[in-house]
């Protein structure tokens, strides 16, 4: 019924209204007319706010799909993701078994400069009890996020004591970082791992690049997989960093917006030494403007899998009660002309296309993805063959790896017996582990997972789920993938999220081929 509702009544729309354009006020007050008629007659009782919400979410669903509405709540924590900082008490959480437990504090932040410490348990907010009543993370969130400089009453179980521990803590800015890690690899190539790109992505890398020169980089792989996108004004920004003179790095045009070019202007940090860019299937928008720039320049190479394909823009207009759209205005092109979207037409489809890659094969073989010649074009200083229309395809593809993901995995995985185990373990051995190996990359080079912390491991599962049944045979095809995965979760957990990624990368297959072809000294545009 809504549907018919919005299909027939709704403006183009509410939003235009606010701009007072007469000749869509007979439309806003028709589809006001219909509100007010629910109301007041329909046969149950029903809340006109609901009602105007289901309504724009089903109009904007009938644009394209990244046209989207968003209440007051999601839109100002999309808007922190974005501005690269939220308002909060500074720590990291997990739940586990119904229960808050800090996975670590913000450095700096308000939480560990009054004591909170890594293990603790959040058992009351603001004299409510927490702990035990199923409380979900985004319960956690609207409890401990609110206004800069109010306070937030937290109760804490500490270790085996059942005294419980208060702390009145005053809320502050809290910094979110795009930038997940960055390290030297060997004596010659940096890595760094982005998440996203909001305002503080610019100044984060050319920290993160300085950093990596001053420890003698030569070669830089960016790796971008996973990274959903953001800003495109930052997407311009970081490719500026690679790129010179005035090349261009991407173009934008819609129906009310003309064409726009975006170029390269300041003397960017990495405009010589080499340069390749990880993408994977859900390596997305922004992110695939900087691998499109440096793929139509032939400024680096990209390695991994065909990118999402998203290629619209969307500008995000706040409504009056705060909430927010965020609305499809123009295209965006590579330097070359190329459209990487991929079709929408079918939603449904879109929605699923990842998963039908992976059925039809196309993550596991290259040679699954069949373009037309139509798609073809050519980059700007080699002559290379690339390709549009959905997403950038890397110049060396790695397929995914799930030799070692057995079904035991998948469901310690999901169940999130790994973290859960990791955190548990970390906390009972914080001080041991600091004592042992004072620095990270005594850890890195000589912790090993053994055979007690295994066995602890599969105890601690079969305790929390007893559906989880132990297959030897499933487990050993696994085995390798845990012992990994734990040892890199208790990186995270004793020390940061850089840590996890320095462990975890060994089986990062997109990065080892990086790895392989920078240091193959044969030209990498003759793949």
């Amino acid at each position: 019924m809504l549907k018919k509702i919005t299909a027939g009544f709704f403006m183009f729309g509410f939003i235009l209204s606010i701009n007072s354009q007469p000749e869509n006020l007979g439309t806003s007050l028709k589809f006001e007319q219909v509100i007010n008629k629910i109301e007041g007659l329909y046969v149950d009782s029903v809340d006109g706010e609901d009602l105007t919400e289901a309504a724009i979410i089903a109009l904007l669903e009938k644009l394209d799909p990244h046209s989207t509405y968003m209440p007051k709540k999601d839109a100002n924590n999309a808007r922190s993701q974005i501005d690269g900082s939220f308002v909060g008490v500074g720590i990291r959480f997990n739940i586990i078994k119904d229960t808050i437990l800090v996975v670590n504090t913000i450095s700096g932040g308000p939480s560990e400069k009054l004591g909170i410490l890594p293990g603790d348990k959040i058992i009351e907010v603001d004299n409510e009890v927490v702990a035990g009543t199923g409380i979900k993370n985004s319960g956690v969130r609207s409890r401990l996020l609110g206004e800069k400089d109010s306070k937030v009453l937290v109760a804490v179980k500490r270790g085996k004591s059942n005294n419980l521990i208060k702390f009145n803590i005053k809320r502050d800015k809290i910094p979110i970082y795009s930038v997940d890690a960055s390290y030297m690899l060997d004596n010659k190539i940096g890595y760094i791992k982005l998440n996203s790109f909001s305002r503080t992505t610019t100044r984060e890398m050319r920290t993160a690049i300085t950093k990596l020169k001053r420890l003698g980089m030569k070669k830089l792989i960016l790796d971008l997989q996973d990274n959903g996108g953001g800003l495109l004004s930052v997407a311009q920004q970081l490719a500026d960093e690679f790129l010179s003179e005035e090349k261009l790095i991407v173009y934008s045009k819609g129906r009310t917006q003309p064409r726009q070019n975006l170029r390269a202007g300041n003397k960017g940090l990495w405009e010589k030494g080499e340069l390749v860019i990880l993408v994977n299937e859900y390596t997305a928008s922004a992110s695939e403007i900087v691998s499109g720039a440096v793929q139509d320049w032939d400024r680096g190479i990209i390695v991994g899998r065909r990118t999402f394909g998203k290629g619209l823009v969307q500008r995000p207009i706040r409504l009056v009660d705060g909430s927010e759209m965020r609305l499809t205005i123009a295209r965006y092109y590579t330097p070359t002309g190329r459209f990487i979207q991929k079709p929408y037409d079918d939603l449904k489809s879109y929605k699923n296309d990842i998963s039908q890659r992976f059925l039809n094969g196309e993550l596991m073989h290259q040679d699954s993805v069949k373009l037309p010649d139509s798609l073809k074009f050519k980059t700007l200083v080699k002559g290379r063959e690339v390709y549009s229309g959905g997403g950038i395809m890397p110049d060396y593809f790695v397929a995914i790896d799930t030799s070692d993901i057995s079904s035991y995995y998948k469901k310690v995985n999901r169940g999130g017996h790994l973290n859960g185990f990791a955190l548990k373990y970390s906390n009972s051995n914080r001080a041991q582990i600091k004592q042992a190996y004072p620095k990270f990359i005594e850890y890195k080079k000589n912790f090993i997972i053994d055979k007690e912390i295994m066995d602890d491991f599969i105890d601690y599962v079969s305790n929390e789920d007893s559906s989880i049944v132990l297959d030897k045979t499933e487990f050993e095809t696994s085995k390798k993938l845990i012992e990994l995965r734990l040892k890199a979760n208790i990186a995270l957990n004793i020390w940061e999220y850089a840590q996890f990624y320095e462990v975890f990368n060994r089986r990062n297959e997109e990065l080892q081929k990086a790895i392989e072809l920078l240091n193959s000294g044969k030209d990498l545009f003759k793949n």
